[in-house]
């Protein structure tokens, strides 16, 4: 009889005996009084975050990550934020570092247990976007070592690509642009940064619905840009240093050669030796639009405009974005403008304007080939009225793209000075409200202001 009561006692005792956690067995919250334990502390840390209060939240929250990593998602996302307060609020480095530590381990740990955790959620977390929060916390919340931050945030863009974080995109560029004082090597690697964070920046701010987050995808974009233009690397000249030596040596590579004449085209540096060598070399393997232009301006800086105007007409030929096109025949008006070949280079303009109705800078070229050429008569009067034409061009050139309001605006200014009086007018017949049809190569019909 107290050989059963004894066995009976034990088995009374079984439960708490045999209790597992979570972490030991792979269940959610563990079993018998660990599950209990643990359901008990997720409790009270919540309360004690909801509060502020993360100094009496460590604890219960520590037992909930240490024996129960499956619980649930909340477990590290708090504990992101109490590990944070704590970093923020010691003043002992040794123990800062140790908290740093454990927030860097959070990330690690939710990594290793993601395929179960995302079977708690609706909408599943991905590793690259994790590696992305690591990233942003190992950055902003002491940086031990900024290649490691930097290696971090590429990862997470590669894997992320447009579904990145606006603040992760930022960052990445920000160490990357600080890495290149560490490391004079890195300034190639970081024009490829520049054009992937650009690229991806701009298609997640098309791709974005909530317009909290595309004000956001705008400002990094535009962040962005500026970490690239105040890095001191986007100079022609930089560029020039850059990609000579290895152009020569890439001729046969034509994915390194179309980065080589994007960069270096974005930038306006067509001058550059490094750029027309990338372009002939590219162009010979698969002619492009891209490439046609470097030959183009190649020709150009050497003084054969026949070869030139061959190379630049082939790059209209060969583009099929509309909007591109429109701007290789301004590009081409531009040209032929600089060598006063004024008829010409308005045609070229003209066809820019028909290709992109809302392209304003073909109507102020146009205006400025008027202003540099405004005899056409042997009355001066008449000659000034030409300034009116130029005037037309340049409302028209505001009325449709905002975005020359402002050069648009000075040219008006300019232009107006130059204008007949009506005591000059007066003698020849005509007053406000008349037209007048300048003559020569303008052929363009004009009211008098």
């Amino acid at each position: 009889m107290k050989f059963f009561s004894a066995l009976f006692i034990l088995m009374l005792g079984a439960p708490a005996a045999f209790a597992q956690t979570g972490a030991s067995d792979g269940s959610r919250f563990g079993h018998g009084q660990d599950s209990l334990r643990c359901l008990q502390n997720i409790s009270i840390y919540s309360e004690y975050v909801k509060t502020g209060n993360f100094a009496d939240a460590y604890s219960p929250w520590k037992a909930v990550f240490t024996e129960a990593p499956l619980s649930q998602v909340a477990t590290y996302t708090n504990g992101a934020r109490i590990l944070r307060w704590f970093i923020a609020n010691e003043k002992d480095a040794a123990k800062q570092k140790g908290y740093f530590d454990e927030l860097m381990g959070i990330y690690d740990q939710r990594i290793k247990y993601l395929d179960g955790l995302n079977r708690l959620v609706k909408t599943p977390t991905t590793k690259g976007s994790i590696i992305g929060l690591k990233a942003h916390d190992y950055y902003t919340m002491g940086c031990p070592d900024l290649k490691t931050a930097y290696n971090m945030f590429k990862e997470s863009i590669e894997a992320e690509k447009a579904e990145s974080d606006y603040y992760v995109i930022q960052e990445f560029m920000d160490a990357s642009s600080k890495l290149i004082k560490a490391d004079e090597g890195h300034k190639e690697q970081f024009i490829q940064d520049y054009l992937m964070a650009s690229s991806i920046a701009d298609e997640a701010h098309k791709a974005a619905k909530n317009e909290k987050i595309k004000e956001q995808l705008k400002t990094t974009k535009d962040n962005v840009d500026a970490f690239f233009i105040n890095s001191g690397v986007a100079t022609c000249e930089n560029l020039q240093q850059i990609y000579a030596p290895k152009v020569e040596a890439n001729k046969n590579n034509l994915d390194y050669l179309k980065q080589v004449i994007s960069v270096m085209g974005m930038l306006g540096c067509t001058e550059e030796e490094a750029y027309f060598a990338a372009s002939e070399f590219a162009h010979a393997i698969e002619p492009t639009a891209e490439t046609a232009i470097g030959c183009g301006y190649m020709y150009y800086k050497k003084g054969d405009m026949d070869k030139c105007m061959e190379y630049f007409d082939q790059a209209l030929s060969l583009e099929s974005d509309t909007e591109k096109k429109a701007e290789t025949a301004y590009k081409t008006a531009v040209i032929l403008m600089a060598k006063n070949q004024l008829s010409r280079a308005k045609k070229y303009a003209q066809q820019s304007i028909s290709l992109n109705s809302n392209y304003g800078k073909p109507y102020l070229l146009i205006a400025q080939m008027y202003a540099s050429s405004p005899r056409w008569s042997d009355e001066n009067a008449l000659n000034m009225c030409t300034y009116f034409a130029c005037i037309d061009k340049c409302q028209r050139a505001k009325s449709v793209d905002p975005s020359v309001t402002e050069e648009a605006n000075k040219l008006i200014g300019t232009y107006s000075r130059y204008t007949p009086k009506d005591e000059d007018l007066f003698f020849l017949g005509l007053k406000k409200g008349d037209s007048v049809t300048i003559g020569g190569w303008i052929g363009e019909t004009t009211t008098i202001r």
